[in-house]
């Protein structure tokens, strides 16, 4: 896979003298999170503040997943690099990738993804800690940017695998509504099971919010996202006895 560089980040890069694989492998920054070591091999992200530009630089070394196309393996940045700009073609709203680049270096396989930072926006998680806080109208406007980025999601026929409220973030448009986009998207694949699998990727959601969203929360969800407003109680109905088989198996 070529290298790419955002050409919009290209100057801050080179301001900073980091226009090129080495120099940004070379970085000593501390990482956000404990660094992965499943798939035998090691990645890591960390923070990483070019003026006022926040970005997260993600690193790893024979982090590899296979596939028909490559039964050796290729970095796992490799695939998440070419969904993100999937996505982007789909017109599904997401993380936008600033720069990707893979090299052989001896036995290891190594590749660099940077992300553009979401600082404006706040995940679902976060947003729900202020729940009781916040308005009926802007409690409104959260459920229906989710539903209609759900909707965006499955319309364009994918299925993101990891519906997560922590892999949603939302922003402000105006006092009572909100934008949604989507983070995390290395589970994404295609939605080949129909509504089973529409189901499938919404029960997560359901699962994960059900401290804060209720029944008549997840109807006001369903009349945004289905264009059948008819159908709502049975997609409910679904819904439910799926976190309830999911929550008796665990």
């Amino acid at each position: 896979m070529q290298d790419y560089t955002d050409p919009s980040l290209e100057p801050l890069l080179a301001e900073h003298q980091l226009n090129d694989f080495a120099a940004l492998w070379a970085l000593q920054l501390e990482a956000v999170d404990v660094p992965n070591t499943e798939r035998g091999g090691w990645s890591s992200v960390a923070r990483l503040q070019l003026g006022d530009q926040g970005l997260y630089l993600k690193r790893q070394i024979n982090h590899l997943t296979r596939s028909f196309r490559h039964p050796l393996g290729e970095p796992t940045f490799a695939r998440e690099f070419r969904t993100i700009q999937q996505y982007q073609r789909l017109g599904i709203p997401a993380l936008k990738a600033a720069y990707f680049a893979q090299r052989k270096v001896g036995s290891e396989q190594r590749a660099i993804l940077i992300t553009y930072a979401l600082d404006d926006w706040q995940d679902l998680d976060d947003w729900f800690e202020q729940w009781p806080e916040l308005s009926p109208a802007e409690q409104k406007g959260i459920i229906h940017a989710c539903a209609h980025l759900a909707k965006t999601l499955h319309t364009a026929g994918q299925m993101h695998g990891c519906f997560y409220p922590k892999h949603i973030f939302l922003q402000r448009t105006d006092e009572s509504g909100f934008a949604a986009q989507l983070i995390d998207l290395e589970k994404t694949r295609p939605l080949l099971l129909g509504q089973r699998d529409r189901i499938k990727d919404l029960e997560t959601l359901v699962r994960r919010s059900q401290r804060v969203w209720g029944a008549e929360q997840w109807r006001d969800f369903l009349h945004s996202y289905l264009d059948d407003g008819a159908a709502v109680e049975n997609w409910l109905k679904r819904l439910q006895a799926r976190r309830k088989d999911k929550e008796n198996r665990a």
